[in-house]
Formats: C-alpha cells, structure tokens, sequence
C-alpha cells in the first residue's frame, strides 16, 4: 500500500494552502468548502499529498507549542540554506540552525505562519 495523503487540522485552510502555493510550487488539486475548507496539496513533483483543513470536532493543534520532533512535513530542498531564507522572508520563523547529519545530509527546521514545523532537507544519498 501507498500513502494517499497526509492531513493537518489547521486553523486557516485556505491561507495556509495559498502559502504553500506561493512559496513551495505547490498546487491544490482539490478542494472543499464550509465548514472544513479541506485543500489537497500536491507537491511540485506530483507525488506527496497534504490535505490541510479545520475540523473543529477536534482541537487545532499548537504546532508552535509543539516539538518539531514530535510532528513535522519534509521537504526537498535543493539548496537549504537559500531556501530557508525564502521561506522566513516569506513569513515563516526559523526553528534551530542549519545542521548537517553525519551522513551527510544538510536539514533545516522552519514553522510555517501556522506553526507547522518545515524540515528542509538535501540528501547526501537519496531515501529513495
């Protein structure tokens, strides 16, 4: 089996994927309307689906009370320290420093304006 999707209960669905829009390429494939504003995200190269929407059945999350370690979505990047740059211009707020783990790959954390940790990440070798 595959993942289909991931979903994030958010306060701000539609904002949020204008965002992801704007600053990641990304692109909305599906949405809905009241009173959940589901948006289905699809990443620049097609193959990783975020759903961000608000349920108020549950708690919205403080994604910035919340450990990045606990919860985060990574990315791709090709140049991580550029990048990160981008993307705290572009209103998100820088979590830690610049890493490189020993084997070699470079990670960044940023949250996007909603809290949502960000990790950027250049591999040395590929996942897959």
């Amino acid at each position: 089996m595959n993942i289909e999707h991931i979903g994030i209960n958010i306060k701000d669905p539609q904002s949020a994927a204008r965002w992801y829009v704007d600053n990641l390429g990304w692109k909305i494939i599906r949405q809905g309307g009241p009173p959940a504003h589901g948006r289905f995200l699809a990443d620049s190269a097609g193959r990783g689906i975020m759903e961000v929407y608000c349920n108020t059945k549950a708690a919205i999350p403080d994604y910035f009370a919340m450990d990045p370690v606990v919860l985060h979505v990574a990315v791709a990047s090709g140049d991580v320290r550029a990048d990160r740059q981008r993307l705290v211009d572009a209103g998100a707020t820088p979590e830690g420093e610049i890493a490189v783990t020993p084997d070699g790959d470079q990670i960044a954390m940023v949250r996007d304006p909603w809290g949502l940790p960000l990790q950027l990440v250049k591999r040395a070798k590929p996942l897959v």
